[in-house]
């Protein structure tokens, strides 16, 4: 096994980096000796164990124990990469299963600081099965509701990767490391070795993040702060109507008070909130002005939603969040920049995860990733805001092979089987099946800026064999202005 490098910090010294002078208390599992050299009496197996104890002061290449990082307690485990290359033996996985139950019994979060180089051979399948153990015990976490963040360092690789690492909800990496299921030794010679690194592994989308070791702790605090575990958490607040300007909007139209006129908002789900972002709420020289007027035509209300000075996703997550902690990537190698994921801390704390279309067509590595956060958020407790705003599902060839049908599907299920409450806010176009896949079936409310149609207006026209003069009139057929739709009964409410 390779030793550790100068550079790569001890396991207690990765433990020490997240929870500093709030300290870390040690647990271990009950004694369970190996026989002389190991399950397989690997000829000076046990002496190759002792030349590691003595040189990193560990008893197994991983330790664990309960700790306080920012202001979250947690259980925090960490691998000593110095001690047989943080390989996995029967005794690791003792440890490993150990950490878990803990986190399980006392209802914590799990931090794993990885550092490995896989399976230990010198204990053959048992070293092996391990990855078993450890896939059990993270199956009873998850089922409890409880997160699993992974903190992958230099290396890791093998199942430490493929068990602790990537089946965690959320993956944190340091630059720079080396990161992958093969390791060095075992890769084709001429594999690219940026495949093999964080920032590679980054743009796959099997990495949520790149940190600094000193943005670590922030990072760490305010995933935990993010993730949980919540008890009973209210509906994501309605985000507040944007201006052209990035000013917000001030009044919203409801169910109640449709057509020209403005209404209260009461058509918002309860517990929604609506306008209570941050800033809402408070008085303004707005507050007390004429509300943005409704779209008079469906061809008024296309342009609107495709007017490129329109706020955009990010605009309206920089409005609603103090704090934005992105997931990136749908595991299974692709990314969608057109879609935003993750969750996000409220001014007041509330942690909210996020589904946000930027305009473009949604690729299938963007559907994906949807379902993704939904889920988890489902299974934590989080309430989840989607953002729409697409023209539809992106419908190239390439998205047909990476199976945007079947993306799009499981999204559509995502939403419909979460038992937290999600709710939808279209800021721009509602292009089809590509919006609606997103969209809260009883908690959708509207921009006055946007509009939702089975159809783009030209491409009915199309279809129905109009010339394009007679797009405006196909636009106002298909009733897709806000008002409209809350007449529908899509949109519960018009905000702004």
């Amino acid at each position: 096994m390779p030793d550790a490098g100068p550079d790569r910090a001890t396991a207690r010294k990765a433990i020490a980096l997240l929870t500093g002078a709030a300290g870390f208390t040690e647990h271990r599992p009950p004694p369970s000796p190996l026989p002389p050299d190991g399950p397989l009496g690997w000829a000076g197996y046990d002496a190759a164990r002792e030349r590691a104890s003595a040189r990193t002061g560990e008893e197994e290449s991983v330790l664990y124990g309960t700790g306080v990082v920012g202001d979250r307690a947690c259980v925090l485990l960490s691998f000593e990469f110095g001690f047989l290359g943080g390989s996995l033996g029967r005794q690791t996985g003792d440890r490993l299963a150990a950490a878990y139950e803990l986190a399980l019994a006392r209802r914590l979060p799990l931090v794993a600081l990885v550092a490995t180089g896989g399976s230990r051979m010198q204990e053959g399948m048992i070293a092996l099965t391990q990855l078993q153990r450890v896939a059990a015990a993270s199956v009873r976490l998850r089922a409890a509701g409880l997160p699993q963040i992974a903190v992958v360092r230099d290396p890791t690789t093998g199942g430490g990767w493929a068990t602790v690492g990537a089946g965690a909800d959320v993956v944190l990496a340091l630059p720079g490391a080396q990161v992958g299921f093969a390791g060095s030794r075992v890769r084709p010679p001429d594999a690219d070795p940026y495949a093999y690194s964080a920032e590679g592994q980054f743009e796959a989308g099997q990495v949520d993040a790149v940190v600094p070791a000193d943005e670590l702790t922030a990072a760490v605090t305010h995933w935990l702060r993010a993730l949980g575990p919540h008890e009973d958490l209210p509906a994501a607040p309605v985000p507040r109507a944007l201006s052209v300007a990035g000013a917000p909007v001030p009044r919203a139209l409801s169910a109640a008070g449709t057509g020209a006129g403005a209404g209260t908002g009461a058509g918002a789900a309860k517990g929604s909130g609506a306008g209570t972002g941050p800033g809402a709420g408070t008085p303004s020289a707005a507050d007390s002005g004429p509300a943005v007027p409704l779209p008079e035509t469906g061809r008024e209300a296309v342009a609107r939603a495709r007017d490129p000075r329109r706020p955009r996703a990010e605009a309206y997550l920089a409005d609603y969040f103090a704090v934005r902690l992105p997931l990136h990537g749908d595991r299974s190698g692709s990314t969608d920049p057109g879609l935003l994921c993750g969750f996000g801390l409220r001014g007041d704390g509330q942690p909210v995860a996020y589904v946000a279309q930027c305009g473009t067509p949604t690729r299938p590595a963007g559907y994906r990733a949807a379902a993704r956060t939904i889920r988890l958020a489902d299974r934590l407790g989080v309430p989840v805001l989607t953002l729409i705003d697409t023209p539809g599902a992106a419908n190239d060839a390439e998205a047909e092979r990476a199976g945007a049908g079947a993306a799009i599907a499981d999204t559509f299920a995502a939403v419909a089987a979460a038992r937290v409450p999600v709710t939808t806010l279209v800021i721009g176009e509602g292009g089809s099946g590509g919006a609606l896949a997103l969209a809260a079936p009883d908690n959708t409310h509207v921009t006055v800026d946007s509009y939702f149609s089975v159809i783009a207006p030209e491409l009915a026209a199309a279809i129905l064999k109009r010339p394009p003069s007679e797009t405006g009139a196909t636009a106002d057929q298909l009733r897709l202005r806000p008002q409209d739709l809350v007449d529908l009964g899509f949109a519960r409410s018009i905000v702004g």
